[in-house]
């Protein structure tokens, strides 16, 4: 009860205006923010549409909105279940949005279980005109944290929004705001005809988690190295990524990708795939199923590079860790156990955005303490020397060298053990990346007596 007071309070004390609106609203450095987006009156675009689409498929809701707020109107740059084709019919007065409520929250969720009967929004005139039973909504938020408009769902009847409804509303409002800036920030490049290395390093990052989160009871480690650029002047952003993330209970996961190619289209393809995954996680138990699921994401997209990718889902268990992986046209996973030996782990899958039905396998895997299972990129089996070298252009460090490399790290941390292996590599390559390479390691810690 105290709770809902203090909300209560806390919106009333943004609602200065005398038409009721809040001040942030017309505030200039959140308006500069959603102009800058140049997503104002510009048509649908699949992508924000599919990811509307998702949004009410998994809240069963029926409607669901992406829009950009200024301070006249409520712009909708995606509409599901809304007949709405024409740009000037995918809009309405901020006035008659519950938009201007999340744009008042500082970044805030909005949340109302029964519309008509909440004091916040019982009174406002959209309740009846848009048939509004109940509304939930997360900010889309700009890179300086403007709140720019909203990723909504809204439902014809009273209910209650579940956690993960919302946990799904969160994760899609990220990944639509991810969307923004990074064409923000290819636009911006492009119009400046200077594309550096500083860029695409920051790009690049974008694709990946900017820190790995604590696993109970695992280690966890990860390295990503880009291909060489020496001579070249241009952005080459690559498509290797890797996400380690939390996905329901005591379940986690752990997905490792590479996008054919390079350049812009790749960092979308990344990018999509990491907030698919992401979103489709917590409803999806089978790894098979889930890059079955990007797949058709894909495939309806129209991807422009195909992507090999491994997912795998695990939890901690007493003897240490079990889990699930698949591999889509990506090399398979490797499992060091205590004493040094190496083994694969997955059945070979087809890659990701070209077939139709697709055929992906489930592969269990288990690890005991001292035990360590490691995802990587193509980059780690064809490090080779720079082109040109005597005697050394075909020197490949294949398969067989990563397995090698891997059962020499017996007793490693995964820290130590992604260091050791890229430090054999770069032996290889001596300072001369062919390809990106990215690491990904999980390590059942020993259990030491005492």
């Amino acid at each position: 009860m105290t709770t809902g007071v203090g909300v209560l309070v806390r919106e009333k004390k943004v609602r200065e205006k005398k038409d009721g609106l809040p001040r942030q609203l017309r505030d200039r450095a959140r308006l500069a923010a959603v102009a800058a987006t140049e997503l104002l009156d510009t048509g649908p675009e699949q992508v924000f549409e599919d990811l509307a689409g998702l949004a009410a498929r998994v809240t069963a809701s029926g409607r669901a909105f992406i829009t950009l707020v200024d301070d006249r109107r409520s712009f909708w740059k995606a509409c599901i279940g809304v007949d709405a084709t024409a740009i000037e019919d995918r809009q309405n007065p901020v006035e008659e949005s519950f938009c201007h409520f999340l744009i008042g929250l500082d970044g805030a969720p909005f949340v109302v279980d029964d519309a008509a009967n909440d004091p916040r929004t019982r009174d406002h005139p959209s309740v009846d005109s848009m048939s509004i039973g109940a509304w939930a909504g997360y900010p889309l938020l700009a890179a300086g944290g403007e709140v720019l408009g909203s990723f909504c769902v809204i439902d014809d009847s009273p209910r209650v929004w579940t956690p993960a409804d919302l946990t799904t509303l969160e994760t899609l409002a990220r990944s639509v705001g991810a969307e923004i800036g990074l064409r923000q920030s290819l636009t911006a490049a492009r119009k400046a005809h200077t594309l550096s290395a500083d860029l695409a390093h920051s790009l690049q990052q974008g694709l990946l988690p900017p820190a790995l989160p604590r696993v109970p009871g695992v280690e966890v480690a990860a390295s990503y190295l880009p291909a060489s650029r020496a001579g070249r002047s241009d952005i080459e952003v690559g498509g290797d990524f890797y996400d380690l993330f939390r996905t329901r209970g005591s379940s986690w996961a752990a997905v490792l990708g590479d996008v054919c190619g390079k350049g812009v289209q790749a960092a979308q393809v990344s990018s999509m795939a990491r907030y698919t995954i992401r979103a489709e996680a917590g409803e999806n138990r089978s790894p098979a199923g889930l890059l079955g699921r990007l797949n058709t994401a894909m495939l309806a997209q129209h991807a422009p590079r195909f992507l090999t990718a491994v997912y795998a889902r695990f939890r901690t268990t007493p003897g240490g860790l079990a889990g699930t992986l698949a591999l889509a046209g990506h090399p398979p996973a490797l499992v060091r156990r205590t004493d040094g030996t190496v083994r694969e782990i997955g059945a070979a899958g087809q890659l990701l955005g070209v077939f139709d039905p697709i055929r992906l396998v489930d592969a269990r895997f288990r690890l005991a303490p001292g035990d360590l299972l490691l995802l990587y990129t193509d980059g780690a089996t064809e490090a080779r020397a720079r082109p040109g070298a005597p005697d050394r252009e075909h020197d490949v460090f294949d398969d067989a060298d990563l397995a090698r490399t891997l059962a020499a790290t017996a007793g490693l941390n995964a820290d130590d053990t992604i260091a050791h292996i890229n430090h054999a590599l770069a032996a290889r390559h001596e300072g001369w990346t062919s390809d990106d390479t990215a690491l990904l390691a999980l390590r059942v810690p020993e259990r030491h007596p005492g």
